[in-house]
């Protein structure tokens, strides 16, 4: 990396510092400096607790395979900045995303922006000036305040909602509901996950108050697990034994909501052929969620308890027990409740501090697992948690890391030979 590159990265990763701001007049403004780029793109929204990125890359993948470019807005990444912003599913180009941050450096400067704004109007910016006249946002962690929240959507997706980011978001369900159909704007339509009840009260109601046509799972879209495919039905659009390459029937969910999302988008007059809905189902890919590398090893990026339900899950409908288990995750999360469901199938937890800040105290982990009457060793390292839990393991017995999204990340980087490009498409 040049060191040009690395100081404007720098800067950029530094102004997390400023910690988590729920507001939109700061987006606003930095976005009015540099020309309302997001007033020109027709854009879905998507907001909820876990599926946003698989939901917003099914998309993405949808798209490309219509033959129509469309910018893609995610976060976090695993391993490069520039993942979190795609043209037509390719990552952002280095040099371009540098000349963004230097460009956007002194009005950030000047309104003492956070990471997550600048790299918002970053992405913004990006999509106008590369001529895309769709984008798919993905909410940062809420949803009436989060800065993607300053655009007027043609669609807006809310995927299941949990909770999660209670510090900020409120400590019911109801309450992070309501954060989270923030994004629901007047007259703009919504298509709904599979929502517990007070979840889906909150939505109905919202979506009601805004004269907003909501779809909702199970009511106006329907899906069926076929074993590792599925079929789908939404609107005029029905496809049978759609088989994806993500992994985890969960997984049919997100698939199924992206598919209801082009079946408003063709009562829109937006042509997205059968052909190319699928195509896209069953060539997209999401690094680090439910994803195999070789040897047996599994990395899950599930960073909630919602998440570690979803993984229990699939260890259970995949009969994976005696696993070793490398996890770790932030001391805010409902982390011992998270460990308990995964440590059924351990046979040796590899409790580990991940490389964020606040992390949870492996001890704490460790003690949790004797508890239980799993062996458990602490680790302070993500790499020697991996090197022990390998030699350790006999025969093809799995190693799974779980727990936090940085920590996969990590091993992954140890695994993986080329992570300078992260696919989203097979």
């Amino acid at each position: 990396m040049l060191p040009n590159h690395r100081d404007s990265l720098n800067y950029l990763y530094s102004l997390r510092f400023f910690g988590i701001k729920l507001g939109l007049e700061t987006i606003r403004e930095l976005l009015d400096r540099v020309g309302n780029p997001h007033q020109d793109l027709r854009i879905l929204h998507i907001a909820g607790t876990n599926g946003k990125g698989s939901t917003a890359a099914a998309l993405a993948a949808i798209f490309h395979a219509a033959g129509i470019p469309a910018g893609l807005y995610t976060s976090p990444h695993l391993h490069q900045f520039t993942e979190r912003i795609r043209i037509d599913t390719c990552q952002l180009n280095l040099d371009e995303a540098i000349d963004l941050i230097e460009e956007l450096r002194p009005h950030a400067e000047q309104l003492r922006a956070t990471f997550f704004e600048v790299t918002t109007a970053m992405a913004l910016l990006s999509f106008k000036r590369h001529g895309t006249s769709w984008a798919i946002l993905e909410c940062g962690m809420g949803g009436r305040l989060d800065a993607t929240n300053v655009v007027t959507p043609e669609l807006c997706l809310i995927t299941p909602i949990a909770l999660d980011h209670t510090r900020h978001l409120g400590e019911t369900l109801a309450q992070v509901a309501a954060e989270k159909a923030g994004i629901i704007k007047p007259g703009v339509p919504v298509v709904s996950a599979r929502q517990l009840p007070v979840a889906a009260a909150v939505l109905l109601q919202r979506a009601e108050q805004l004269n907003s046509r909501l779809l909702l799972a199970d009511r106006d879209y329907c899906w069926q697990t076929q074993g590792d495919s599925f079929d789908v039905t939404a609107g005029r659009l029905a496809l049978s034994t759609v088989s994806p390459a993500l992994m985890g029937t969960h997984q049919h969910q997100n698939l199924a909501l992206a598919v209801a999302a082009t079946s408003c988008l063709a009562d829109m007059g937006v042509s997205l052929a059968p052909s190319a809905v699928r195509s896209g189902l069953e060539k997209v890919c999401w690094p680090g969620r439910l994803e195999w590398l070789p040897h047996h090893i599994l990395l899950d990026g599930a960073h909630n308890l919602a998440g570690a339900t979803i993984l229990a899950a699939y260890l259970n409908d995949q009969n994976l027990y005696g696993i070793h288990l490398i996890f770790g995750c932030k001391a805010d999360k409902q982390v011992l409740p998270m460990l308990d469901l995964l440590l059924p199938y351990c046979r040796t937890l590899y409790a580990v501090r991940p490389p964020v800040e606040d992390a949870a105290d492996p001890s704490l982990l460790r003690a949790r697992a004797a508890d239980q009457g799993v062996e458990a060793q602490d680790y302070d390292e993500p790499i020697a948690a991996l090197q022990a839990a390998r030699q350790s393991r006999s025969g093809e017995e799995p190693v799974l890391v779980a727990g936090s999204l940085f920590l996969v990340a990590a091993i992954r980087e140890q695994l993986v030979v080329q992570t300078d490009i992260t696919p989203i498409i097979l």
